[in-house]
């Protein structure tokens, strides 16, 4: 797909007396070969294997060293996926390009990053960020159970994950101990959104039956339709889990397990301080966790909301690690198996592959590194433009392939493009877009904006 654009390489200032002859043009064919001509094509020979992280039904995740291009020698976690068993199953199809789509389009400070999407004739790849911290199941393994003020900490941050991307318009639908990482720092992250559902807005419900039992909220169990506030049951089931030991219902099968959600009583330990037993209760009660306003309760009333979004408090527990490749937080089941990207000699034909056109991507932040030094400048000779000179590009070109995989949420700003709102003391200045003062204002994320936009009306249905 190209587009021709007419670009004015030459304009001369003129007064009434003078009269502008020559005006050179020059018609640019904007292609992705040439408005990517500095992306990186990246493969499976780009990645040497270290180590196996992890494995599942679909594939595998391998710790691995970038070997070839920009960030070389740099270390990444690599998940593998077979696109024929994806293909099996329509709907594994359709949570695997929402997992692409939502790790592309979401940035925010406690969600994993993507880097590179690239894929072969039988497999899928996703280079993500290294979180060398490890679950957090495993460190709930090791201590059995967490204090409260440590258990505050985590489902803060969590808390604030969910936050942005129900503001997207997006339910994680898979939250427990597993799918919550923790970088070198101890902060979290989280990962694996194979189960998310986009375009769930008020008013707006899925039926699919999806998530991890011990964690799944009543109405995906009896199927009556849910949205975003089956995120909060689960976050007051991983509460209990933290501060007992053991999510809150839990049976020697499935169906036994789907009984005691759908039927028991909530036992909650004596130990547990008034307001962690009011915050459960409130977000595992089948009436009340639709429309309850978390980042208000009591529970957490010693979090400064903007100092943990900026990750300004120190974390509970920083993983102890000897080096960038320390797989010490890791399950030794995997670590100790040798790390094989099994031959990929798979078809599926052409309708096949167009179920994944468009998955391939390279993360703004490294075209950023790749154009440093770089700047499309045609050779002309020095001349000075008018700024109201309908010629004159007043901002950067931008190129954007066709295809299934989509750009951006519908509605939100691009999420590596700086809005006008500064980070302000408070939630009514960047609202408002006002500062205190000049010299503090810098460029806002959205994850920010959205943060204290949900200040007002808490993280529940609006």
């Amino acid at each position: 797909m190209a587009g021709v654009f007419d670009i004015d390489l030459e304009t001369e200032d003129v007064s009434d007396a003078e009269v502008c002859l020559n005006v050179q043009k020059e018609e640019v064919e904007l292609t992705s070969e040439c408005v990517n001509r500095d992306s990186e094509r990246v493969g499976p020979d780009f990645f040497e294997l270290l180590t196996v992280l992890g494995k599942g039904a679909y594939g595998k995740v391998f710790q691995v060293r970038k070997v070839q291009g920009a960030m070389s020698g740099k270390i990444f976690a690599m998940k593998v996926l077979r696109k024929a068993k994806i293909v099996c199953n329509a709907k594994d199809t359709a949570h695997t390009r929402a997992e692409r789509e939502i790790l592309e389009t979401v940035r925010h400070p406690f969600i994993v990053d993507l880097l590179y999407a690239f894929q072969t004739g039988g497999k899928l790849y996703l280079i993500l960020e290294y979180l060398s911290g490890g679950e957090l199941f495993m460190q709930l393994e090791k201590e059995g159970i967490f204090m409260e003020d440590t258990a505050c900490f985590y489902l803060g941050e969590i808390i604030l994950a969910l936050g942005h991307l129900h503001s997207n318009g997006i339910i994680y639908r898979d939250l427990k101990p597993e799918n919550v990482m923790l970088n070198h720092q101890g902060h979290i992250k989280l990962t694996d959104f194979g189960l998310c559902k986009e375009s769930i807005h008020d008013g707006s419900v899925t039926h699919t039956f999806c998530g991890t039992i011990e964690y799944m909220a009543p109405e995906i169990l009896t199927r009556s339709g849910h949205n975003r506030a089956v995120d909060w049951w689960s976050l007051g089931a991983l509460m209990f889990d933290m501060m007992t030991g053991s999510p809150p219902f839990t049976a020697e099968n499935r169906k036994k397990t789907i009984d005691k959600i759908l039927k028991c009583k909530l036992n909650l330990p004596p130990y547990l301080t008034i307001d962690a037993k009011d915050l459960i209760k409130k977000v595992c009660n089948m009436l009340t966790h639709t429309d309850f306003m978390l980042v208000r309760h009591p529970f957490f009333k010693q979090i400064k909301w903007d100092e943990l979004l900026n990750m300004r408090v120190e974390p509970p527990y920083k993983p102890q690690l000897q080096s960038d490749e320390d797989v010490s937080q890791f399950d030794t089941r995997f670590t100790r198996q040798t790390p094989v990207d099994s031959p990929d000699d798979a078809s599926l034909g052409q309708s096949g592959e167009l179920t994944f056109a468009g998955f391939t991507y390279v993360a703004p932040s490294v075209l950023d590194s790749l154009k440093e030094g770089f700047s499309f400048e045609p050779r002309m000779r020095p001349v000075r433009r008018h700024n109201s000179s309908p010629h004159t590009p007043n901002s950067p070109l931008t190129f954007s392939p066709a295809g299934p995989f989509k750009s951006n949420i519908d509605g939100e700003p691009g999420l590596f493009s700086p809005t006008s709102l500064p980070i302000a003391s408070s939630p009514e200045s960047l609202e408002n877009g006002s500062a205190r003062g000049a010299e503090t204002c810098v460029p806002c994320q959205p994850w920010q904006v959205n943060l204290f936009k949900l200040f007002r009306r808490g993280f529940g249905t609006e």
